[in-house]
């Protein structure tokens, strides 16, 4: 049996910039303290929401040197090192678990893709030069690449590919999955959406772009379901489906960073290509939030 890295919600935490459009680290430490007071499990550092394709390698790697340095084992921390690119996903990975890194993330290779049988060689390559546990992360709508559950029953035989953080939106799919693989790997929500669906069929809990701006709720509905109480987890889950869909009402972290900023989190814009949102869903999102008492 594999170890667990985490269990309950993992913020997908954002990467804080200044005005200039350079990465605010004394930001970014204030917001590790914000999620550890209030109940996040995990910290999932330069993964999408982190917007590390618009980081250079060394933003990356202080970025993820930062975050575990502040965090120091308060909570586990999983750094984002997939690319492209395996020979530069193994140079990441490398240098993320020498800076102590408890987890990777590894998202499966974009623009250029590959077939599963490149999937199980590109990430069993990764694996076997490392010695810290991997989340596999299947995320179709930006990548073009949807990881099979067949895929899956290959990769969970390593011993270092130890998780699946699973956005494609398939309960199905995902359903497969846990069938063929049981307690091989650990299963995440890749959609804050599906956190209840998923955990009723097994997931460990939830890799969260809304635990940004309510970490506790995040936290509170991947706990109802870890204490078996789906039916509590689902009305917090419907609770806040409204103000979860808003979120990603433009391109992420775009609304996300955009809700931070109106709430006094003063993380910064997004660093181009991504933009800011058109006015008229801005103000839909303000609403949104304002039925929540947030702004």
């Amino acid at each position: 049996m594999k170890k667990t890295i985490f269990t309950g919600s993992a913020v997908a935490i954002v990467t804080p910039m200044n005005n200039d459009g350079s990465v605010n680290y004394t930001k970014l430490k204030e917001l590790i303290d914000f999620q550890i007071k209030n109940s996040t499990d995990a910290i999932i550092i330069c993964g999408t929401t982190g917007e590390s394709s618009a980081l250079n390698h060394e933003e990356h790697c202080k970025v993820i040197q930062t975050c575990i340095d502040h965090t120091a084992k308060r909570i586990p921390v999983i750094a984002g090192t997939g690319s492209n690119d395996t020979a530069y996903a193994v140079e990441l990975s490398v240098e993320a678990e020498k800076m102590g890194a408890d987890g990777l993330l590894m998202v499966t290779p974009y623009y250029n893709k590959t077939s599963q049988l490149g999937l199980i060689r590109h990430y069993n390559y990764i694996a076997d030069r490392v010695n810290v546990p991997i989340i596999l992360y299947n995320v179709p709508s930006r990548t073009g690449v949807n990881i099979l559950p067949e895929t899956y029953v290959e990769l969970a035989k390593h011993q270092n590919i130890a998780a699946i953080k699973e956005a494609n939106g398939n309960i199905a799919a995902l359903a497969h999955t846990v069938a063929l693989c049981g307690d091989n790997i650990d299963i995440y929500s890749g959609n804050d959406d599906q956190i209840v669906p998923f955990m009723s069929l097994g997931a460990k809990g939830v890799i969260s772009v809304f635990a940004n701006i309510l970490p506790k709720e995040s936290h509170d509905i991947a706990q109802a379901c870890l204490d078996g109480n789906f039916r509590l987890g689902a009305k917090l889950q419907t609770k806040y489906i409204k103000l979860m869909n808003a979120l990603f009402s433009d391109v992420n972290p775009i609304p996300v960073k955009t809700a931070m900023n109106l709430m006094g989190l003063d993380v910064g814009p997004c660093r181009m290509p991504l933009t800011n949102m058109p006015e008229a869903l801005e103000n839909k999102l303000k609403d949104t939030m304002k039925e929540y008492g947030l702004i």
